[in-house]
């Protein structure tokens, strides 16, 4: 896109069932099948320019979304074709007919002035939701409910996630990255029996924090499910948080488990504000 000529940020709010996908991000290596790569396919025919997509959050592969948060820089002709007409709501149902099964976009929206999908972001929230009953998942929910093979105590793993929950260094809870900081603030942490006959015990994991990083939250979950099949100490996580680097002690938790269910922002007018808080490289 030059830069004279005129331009409009879309924000797109979009689902995703991430089992056959390589997660997100687009791959460099030819073949792999990512979200963004279908997504920008499908937006570059659509609206006959290069669509590239700046997300809420990166999800692994396997990982799931109900409601991921995206946006993307177009030229302003772009939407002026008929099939559009100046109106990026239209592209709902124009995304629809084009994208496979396993994305849906719920709306596309004019993003207000400051808005940034990633920078902008107060809060995400994900679910994890896991069974420990020998069966295994409900056939209906074996895509999203990842299967642990031991019984836990719901009180103990509860403990556990009180624990963590606060600003920390997360560097045994995350796969480093080069030049990135792990420290994040965990702000929610419960655990919920729901069970059900049709699906005995049956657990899910609600957390949310400020942003999170690589393979934070399949860990935290790993860390609460050994500490509630008994296999470590209720000390665990005290000590993983004095930790400076990946922990091999925490198991990852299966990637199907996980899901993305929301992306909070700030009012219209904070938008700004909170994107430069947010590249601040952050301390304890």
């Amino acid at each position: 896109m030059s830069d004279d000529q005129p331009s409009l940020r879309l924000r797109l709010d979009l689902a995703y069932d991430g089992t056959d996908f390589h997660g997100w991000a687009r791959q460099k290596q030819a073949g792999l099948r990512t979200v963004q790569g279908v997504l920008e396919d499908a937006l570059s025919l659509i609206l006959r320019t290069d669509a590239a997509l700046t997300v809420a959050g990166r999800t692994d592969a396997g990982v799931h979304a109900h409601w991921q948060v995206a946006h993307l820089d177009v030229p302003a002709a772009s939407l002026e074709q008929r099939t559009i007409a100046g109106d990026p709501t239209r592209l709902v149902r124009r995304l629809a007919r084009l994208l496979p099964e396993d994305v849906r976009v719920h709306a596309v929206t004019a993003a207000p002035e400051g808005f940034d999908a990633r920078f902008s972001a107060l809060r995400r929230h994900y679910v994890y939701r896991v069974t420990t009953h020998s069966r295994g998942p409900l056939p209906t929910r074996a895509r999203d409910t990842a299967h642990w093979l031991k019984p836990v105590d719901m009180g103990n793993m509860q403990t556990a996630a009180d624990i963590l929950i606060g600003l920390h260094d997360f560097a045994a809870f995350c796969k480093p990255r080069e030049h990135a900081t792990t420290i994040r603030e965990l702000q929610a942490f419960t655990w919920h029996d729901v069970s059900t006959r049709l699906e005995p015990q049956t657990y899910e994991a609600h957390v949310t924090a400020d942003a999170f990083c690589w393979n934070m939250v399949r860990s935290l979950v790993g860390t609460c499910l050994t500490v509630g099949e008994g296999r470590r100490d209720a000390s665990l996580p005290a000590a993983l948080l004095t930790e400076t680097q990946r922990s091999s002690v925490i198991p990852l938790a299966p990637a199907k488990g996980l899901s993305l269910v929301g992306v909070d922002y700030p009012p219209d007018e904070q938008l700004a504000a909170r994107t430069d808080v947010t590249r601040d490289r952050r301390s304890l």
